[in-house]
Parts: C-alpha cells; structure tokens; sequence
C-alpha cells in the first residue's frame, strides 16, 4: 500500500505543470570570467590606465575642436628643432578623424595617438641644453609623461593650454617667432642651440636673467622686464658657465675666496716673484682650511711653489677692502661652482663693447641697486665685520644662460656675435659646466 500511495505522489507531482515547466527550463549558463587588465608597461598608456580612462582631447565638444590645434603645433615643429613633428601630425589629424561620436574604441585609440605625440613634443621641449647646471633639482624641467597628461588633462581652455606650453616662455616665443618671420621653418644649428639655451627661462613671475652672450642684467617681475645693467662675464678661455638656481641671501663686506685656477695663474706665481709684501699689499691670506675655526697661516710657513703644483691644496682668500675682487657686496647662489654676482672696484671695464672680461663670474655694473630690488630696500652693514650675510625676503631664482640671436626691430631674427664659439658645439657647453667645480667647503 505505501508503495502504491508513493508511486501515485510522485506520478502526480510531475504532471503538475509548474514541476513540468521547470523541467523543460536549461540550468543558466556559467557566469563569464572577470576580465583582467595587465598594467600597462608604455608610459602613456599608464597613465590612461591609472585615471580610469578619463578622456584629455574627446572630453566634450569644445576639447575635441582644440585637438586640432595639436596638428598645428607639430606642423609647425622643425623650428623647434622636432623633426617628427610633421609625421605625427599627419598621425594626429588621421586619428581625429576616426574619432567619430558613439565608437568608444576609436576614441580610446585617438586618445593614446594624440597624447603619445603631444607627449613626444613636450619631452623634446623640455630637455635642457647641455652644460646646464641646476642649484636646486626642482629648477630643472619635468618632462615626465605622466605630469605632462596632468598639466594638459587640467586645463580649463585646452586650446590655450596647448599654446602655452608649446611657448614655453616670452623669450622662447619671440626668438621662434622671428625665426618664422625670416622665413625659416626649421632650426639650423645656431637657432636651435639659441632655442635650447631660451627653454630653461620661466614664463612668469621674479627673476634674475644674466646673458652672457651679450654681458647684460635683467631683472623680471611677473615674467616681464623692469630693469637692465650690464655686466662683465668670463672669457673665452673662462666663459660663465650656464646656471640655473635660487638667492637667498647677499653678504656685504666679503672676503674673496679665490679659485684653484687664479691661485695658480696669479697668486702663487706673484707670491714666489713679491713675498709677503705681496701678500700684504694686495690683502691675501693663506688658511689653515674651510671650516669656522680656519686660522691664517703665517707667510713663513706657505712653500708657494707646492701651491704651484696643487692650487687646490690650499685655500687662499682676499681680506674685505677697496681692492677686494668682489667689491663691497656679493651675490651667491648654490651651483657647486665658484660663480657669483658681485661688485667690483674696477668699473672701467663696463664701458667696453665687449664685457667678456672676468675669469667666469659675473661683476655688477650697479650691485647695490640689484641689491635693493632683491630686498625691497637699501641694504646696510652692520659695523666693519666682514662676511655679513643678509637675507632676502623671499628667494630670488637666477639664470646664466648664453644667447647669440634675438628678435630685431623688424620682428625677423638678428644675429650677434658668438663670443664663446657655443653655437652648435654643445661639447663646449659642457666643458665650461666642469670649470669651476667647487673644492668641497661650508656653505655660508
């Protein structure tokens, strides 16, 4: 009898028409595989990777009508000395176009293209000339991929954010400029080495410009000019090297810690021929080191002739007075070079054309009136003592660099005289970066 009642249940239960249609029903198919993204290794592609994707050129209406003006750009390139410019713009325009609305894949594919060759432009943009020496690493410009995409990518008007860094900076755009007004469209070598050397300059805010190739001063408040003094600059065989870095403070009443190389082409040998009445007229003394506790070392005791042989053995310096080589005042900035803006008691020498003069350092025409713009008011010393560090307000940053073309009158490109042989010899540059390597010693 169970048997029968279970067989009849189970008879039942499968007529039953909600068991039948669940029968008929297939089991639902495997859930899909997650896909796995592999963490892209080219640079761009990180950085659309890292982002979510987020678009920089097809963004919206008014972005993707300013990624044309990339295309300029590039076609406009060889006078920036970018020779690949033109082939990726023809890149540039061909991905645009294939960006039509409603294709994400295409979109995604012009948005590696633009940003691969906006990146490839900027990095070229950003690389500094041989030679140039930074004081302060934050000085020097970032050319990663990544902080490029993100200056772009932040850019409330894209189309002028493109501009504006494509210009660099004031003095860049006017030499590019009238470059393209004489007819040029690509950089010879004198061109691009100018344009290379005009990249480091910021494009606004206070600064010092010191140009070496034609011995002036400007100082610049919100990227423009507002005042000018000429200056003497180092020889051919001593050229001022290339310097970017930040002032901090002036010293009034300094001592001058002369170069390994005068110590050796002046001192020692007037030392050898005049004694210590050499040393005592002109106001040199030997030291016992570069520390605080340094003491003079007595005349007696200097063998000049081994200081012929190893200038750099000793350290030598000239006592505050009107013959001292850096005047009352002196400009420093960290470079690890012995290079210094400073005053100077010789003031003949600033009515030559030619103001190539100093063994590499830069001598003021009016050191006092730089002194007072980096402050803000007229600096004084405090007694006789030497060595009186005076602190600006705010960090001042300094440029040395070296131009030979300008803008002329007539908007076209002028020439002037290359006085260190640098254009086009980016090995020079880099041999004078090597010329004043600093001995090891305290800052002040």
């Amino acid at each position: 009898m169970n048997k029968y009642l279970l067989a009849t249940t189970m008879m039942a239960l499968l007529a039953s028409p909600d068991v039948a249609e669940a029968r008929k029903k297939k089991a639902p198919p495997p859930a899909p595989a997650p896909v796995v993204r592999v963490v892209p290794t080219d640079p761009v592609e990180l950085y659309y990777y890292t982002h979510g994707d987020a678009p920089i050129w097809f963004r919206n209406d008014a972005s993707r009508a300013a990624a044309s003006r990339l295309g300029a750009i590039l076609r406009r390139a060889p006078i920036d000395g970018f020779a690949a410019g033109p082939a990726l713009a023809a890149q540039v325009d061909a991905a645009i176009a294939s960006a039509v609305p409603g294709n994400a894949q295409a979109q995604k594919s012009a948005e590696l293209a633009l940003s691969k060759a906006w990146v490839a432009y900027m990095q070229h943009m950003r690389t500094a000339p041989k030679g140039m020496i930074y004081g302060y690493q934050q000085l020097a410009p970032h050319s990663r991929p990544d902080q490029i995409l993100l200056t772009t990518a932040a850019a409330p008007d894209l189309a002028a954010t493109l501009d504006r860094m494509a210009d660099v900076n004031p003095t860049y755009r006017g030499l590019r400029e009238a470059a393209l007004a004489s007819g040029m469209t690509a950089a010879d070598a004198r061109l691009l080495s100018n344009l290379e050397r005009a990249r480091v300059l910021p494009s606004t805010g206070r600064f010092i410009l010191v140009d070496s190739g034609n011995a002036m001063l400007t100082m610049y408040e919100n990227g423009q000019p507002v005042d000018r003094m000429k200056v003497i600059v180092g020889t051919e065989e001593t050229p001022t090297p290339m310097i970017a870095s930040v002032i901090h403070w002036i010293t009034l009443n300094p001592y001058w810690n002369v170069p390994p190389n005068l110590i050796k082409k002046t001192i020692a040998p007037s030392a050898i021929k005049g004694g210590d009445a050499y040393l005592k007229r002109t106001g040199y003394e030997v030291m016992s080191g570069w520390g605080p506790d340094a003491t003079v070392v007595p005349a007696k005791d200097v063998d000049w002739n081994k200081v012929l042989a190893n200038p750099e053995s000793v350290r030598v310096r000239q006592k505050p007075s009107a013959l001292n080589s850096m005047g009352r005042l002196k400009v420093p900035f960290p470079s690890g070079q012995d290079i210094f803006l400073h005053d100077t008691p010789s003031k003949d020498k600033f009515q030559l054309a030619n103001r190539q003069q100093s063994n590499g350092c830069i001598r003021l025409e009016d050191a006092k009136r730089l002194a007072r713009w980096l402050m803000g008011s007229e600096p004084a010393m405090s007694g006789k003592d030497p060595e009186q560090f005076v602190q600006i307000p705010k960090g001042v940053p300094v440029y040395l660099t070296y131009l030979t073309v300008e803008a002329g009158a007539d908007g076209k490109l002028a020439m002037r005289k290359d006085p260190y042989g640098w254009d086009g010899r980016p090995d020079l540059q880099l041999a004078a970066a090597t010329m004043y390597s600093s001995v090891a010693r305290p800052a002040p």
